[in-house]
This record gives C-alpha cells, sequence and structure tokens, in this order.
C-alpha cells in the first residue's frame, strides 16, 4: 500500500510542476463539447463531463498497459 503512496504521490508532484511551469498543457480541460458551464448572477456551475470520461479512459489505458 506505500509503494501506491509513494506512486500517487510522484504522479501529483508530476502533475502540479506541469501546471505551473507549463499551464498550456491544461488549456483543454473543461473546454471539450459536453462540459458544462452554467452560469448566472453571482454563481457558476462547472460540470466536466466530456473531460473526465476522457481522463478515465486514459488512465485505464495505462494502468491496464503497466498491469501486463
Amino acid at each position: 500500500m506505500s509503494r501506491w503512496f509513494m506512486l500517487a504521490g510522484a504522479v501529483l508532484l508530476a502533475i502540479g510542476v506541469l501546471m505551473h511551469f507549463a499551464p498550456w498543457l491544461f488549456n483543454w480541460f473543461g473546454r471539450l463539447p459536453g462540459d458544462i458551464r452554467l452560469e448566472s448572477g453571482r454563481s457558476r456551475v462547472f460540470i466536466p463531463i466530456t473531460s473526465m470520461i476522457v481522463i478515465s479512459v486514459v488512465l485505464s489505458l495505462l494502468l491496464n498497459l503497466f498491469r501486463r
């Protein structure tokens, strides 16, 4: 279990470094067709349905590749 926590920490660290030094790599997130943005007055609701599906498929493929 500790190995998984260290791996998750390393992945989060890598994502954080990328978001800090190369923010343009994540401009697509939340702007895909199917992502819902509702804005009215002082409230905003953001539901990234399509972006989460894309991330889920990519992570599933990566995990399946590393398991074999």
